[in-house]
């Protein structure tokens, strides 16, 4: 057997090997581009009993076993497990709260954007197919002191919280940027947007999550007019 990877080997191999890949890395970019080499790959991954997920909101592409494989390589207990990872219940929790803080808005903005974007092109001249937003753009931070004041009690406090917050990270669900958390490269690809949301704007956790936003919109509209205020005050001294 040749020892010589193709253009498919190549990037299952590091798929495998780094668990998940920016999309504009340059092996990614060309398997998004090119339907035969996109075709090997997931071929290639199923021979292994793994199949790619990837979605247009996320920044990211990754690979998770098949259905069939999963009771042969967890066993019964890992199938009736709430998840493969080994996480307990109330990192399971904290991990839904982030994803509904971070993902929920990520997508009403892009959403948005794009809708806008088609608005714009109508009025262009020449079209021009434009992208998604990406993540890095759009998708919003948690921050860790309004994250521990609005579910600390009902997450275990702040030393559980900060456990599970390490857990996630590793896992890489989140990225931690001092004392804001951001989307980290799986949490758009490994919960199912379509299952979980309606689920969460639908429950009580929705309402939960309208009084933190409102919150945090009256927090930036004070903000930002306590900086008018300074400006204004600075232009009187200067005249």
């Amino acid at each position: 057997m040749s020892e010589t990877l193709d253009e498919a080997g190549l990037l299952a191999a590091e798929l495998l090997a780094r668990r998940w890949l920016p999309r504009k890395h340059p092996r990614v970019r060309r398997a998004l581009v090119d339907a035969d080499l996109w075709q090997a790959l997931q071929d290639r991954l199923a021979q292994v009993g793994l199949r790619l997920v990837d979605n247009i909101h996320a920044d990211h592409i990754s690979v998770v076993l098949v259905r069939p494989a999963e009771s042969a390589v967890f066993g019964e207990a890992g199938m009736n497990a709430n998840n493969n990872l080994d996480l307990p219940r109330d990192a399971i929790s904290l991990l839904v709260v982030l994803w509904a803080l971070i993902v929920l808005p990520k997508r009403e903005r892009q959403s948005a954007r794009a809708a806008g974007d088609d608005a714009q092109q109508q009025d262009e001249m020449f079209q021009t197919e434009k992208p998604m937003p990406s993540a890095a753009e759009v998708s919003p931070v948690v921050s860790y002191t309004a994250l521990l004041a609005d579910f600390g009690n009902q997450l275990g406090k702040k030393t559980r919280m900060d456990t599970n917050l390490r857990r996630l990270e590793a896992h890489g669900f989140i990225v931690r940027r001092g004392v804001d958390i951001a989307e980290g490269p799986l949490l758009d690809l490994l919960l199912d947007y379509d299952a979980l949301a309606p689920r969460i704007l639908d429950g009580a956790l929705g309402d939960v999550l309208a009084r933190a936003t409102v919150r945090d919109e009256s927090g930036a509209a004070q903000a930002e007019a306590d900086a008018d205020a300074a400006d204004e005050s600075s232009e009187e001294g200067d005249a």
